[in-house]
């Protein structure tokens, strides 16, 4: 290897590269935009079943801001994350963080990505920067979706916040936009464990499945009472607490406690996955 390619700014240029390479790789996939299309189908399907129906819905009936969204379409896409965070959204993580690992040693390539110094390290950097981009993706694909489908089929105006405010409609946009950044940062938590598991096997499939499940417990653990310990160290037990950020004034504490919440998951398990991926043996 040259001193170019061994330096400081040769190992960045190369680490840059091997990411632009992931993400054009991820974004390429038929599965990936498979995925998204069924993330932005979440909204219109909510969306048309309001539209068609002709019964209305006593306020709080249903999920949070349904019984809002004949009167202002802008509050399809806040509906559309309730709907989409506990299993879809999980799901789609799933799929990709999973893959991350376990579907280059399938495939056997991934031997390949390990030939440059330090590689093992940098190949995990970009792997969970492609997942967390994916989750990024998937979380604007929802608002954006369902801000569409929203002004479509509904009337578009001022909107009246939690706490009983009126902002405009291109306030309402950023605080969609705070949505989406804050359902991005919950599922990196998440996405982690993803990256753990399918460093533990080489079947694609089973680490995808075993990340979905983890998820699924989580959420299960944080609605037992018997367990209100444990509720605060779950890495779900924020996933749908945006509220604050859908009021006047902003309330940043759960988008801090969240971000504190994921970044703690990030770090554990991303130490994990490379202490496993360190020492493991490269086959294929």
């Amino acid at each position: 290897m040259s001193s170019g390619e061994s330096s400081p700014t040769g190992r960045l240029a190369a680490g840059l590269g091997l990411l632009w390479s992931e993400l054009a790789v991820l974004f390429r996939r038929r599965r990936t935009w498979a995925m998204l299309a069924a993330v932005a189908l979440i909204p219109i399907l909510l969306a048309v079943a309001v539209r068609l129906s002709s019964a209305s819905l006593d306020p709080g009936e249903g999920p949070p801001f349904l019984d809002r969204v004949t009167q202002n379409g802008l509050f399809v896409s806040f509906t559309a994350m309730v709907v989409a965070i506990p299993l879809f959204l999980p799901l789609t993580i799933g799929v990709v963080a999973g893959d991350t690992i376990a579907g280059e040693a399938s495939h056997g390539t991934l031997r390949y990505l390990l030939v440059a110094p330090a590689g093992r390290i940098r190949l995990l950097l970009v792997k969970f920067t492609g997942a967390a981009v994916f989750c990024a993706a998937a979380a604007v694909t929802l608002v954006v979706a369902g801000t569409l489908i929203g002004a479509l089929l509904f009337p578009v105006g001022p909107v009246t916040l939690l706490s009983g405010d009126l902002i405009s409609v291109p306030e309402s946009f950023a605080r969609s936009a705070l949505v989406a950044a804050y359902v991005a940062v919950s599922l990196l938590g998440l996405s982690a464990i993803g990256l753990f598991i399918s460093t533990l096997t080489s079947v694609p499939v089973g680490a995808m499945a075993a990340t979905v499940v983890v998820s699924v417990v989580a959420q299960i653990l944080d609605v037992l009472p018997q367990l209100a310990w444990l509720h605060p160290w779950l890495f779900s037990h924020h996933w749908l607490g945006f509220s604050g950020l859908i009021s006047q004034p902003l309330d940043w504490s759960t988008f801090g406690e969240n971000a504190v919440l994921q970044a703690g998951y990030v770090l554990v398990f991303f130490s994990l996955a490379y202490g496993r991926f360190a020492s493991k043996d490269i086959l294929s």
